[in-house]
């Protein structure tokens, strides 16, 4: 495979930062093809040949939006999990992003296109914690049999519950209540002991 054209990825990438933008100051009602031209300067026929459905361009942003609230994996399982919940609440306790995570549960429940979105921003926004566990289990941090979807519900669930439906807000002290009642039930190790091997 021929690898992408420059000027391609250089389009794809100041549409998808002021596409950010965007969804940062006016939720999803402010991302469209027409404001992310205006503000990028790219043509509306190259942003609909990147990204032909708005729901494409919803995706892709949101996507790009969680990649840089992500954090390379140190190995020191407490640490890593507290990174990534920290950039979690983070996007939960900013406007338009809370609002746009709520419409598109919302919209996700009666349009198909916009569950499919749901889906692949789940997978996304749950990659680097899936990564920190396996790792954890493959180091012996973890027990050989954790159930990694249930471990990520446990480590998400709360704070998506608290803020998306006790609309409650939170601080970094109940983000790190949560990794450290996880690891209390799950860690193969004392809390002294896990840091990086």
């Amino acid at each position: 495979m021929r690898p992408p054209d420059p000027r391609t990825v250089r389009s794809r990438d100041a549409a998808l930062a002021s596409a950010r933008e965007l969804l940062v100051e006016q939720g999803l009602a402010g991302l469209t093809h027409g404001a992310v031209a205006m503000r990028s300067g790219i043509s509306r026929a190259t942003l609909y040949r990147l990204w032909p459905e708005p729901t494409d361009l919803v995706r892709a942003t949101i996507t790009w939006h969680i990649a840089r609230a992500q954090s390379p994996p140190t190995g020191d399982l407490r640490a890593d999990l507290l990174t990534e919940l920290t950039g979690t609440r983070a996007m939960l306790h900013q406007p338009a992003s809370e609002q746009a995570m709520r419409v598109l549960i919302e919209r996700a429940a009666v349009d198909p296109k916009f569950a499919e979105v749901k889906e692949s921003l789940y997978r996304s926004g749950t990659r680097v914690v899936r990564s920190i566990l396996a790792d954890a289990v493959t180091r012996g941090d973890l027990p050989p049999d954790l159930d990694v979807d249930l471990a990520v519900d446990q480590l998400h669930g709360p704070l998506f519950f608290r803020r998306l439906v006790a609309h409650r807000s939170f601080d970094l002290d109940y983000v790190h209540a949560v990794v450290d009642d996880f690891l209390r039930c799950r860690s193969t190790k004392t809390p002294h002991q896990q840091g990086p091997s």
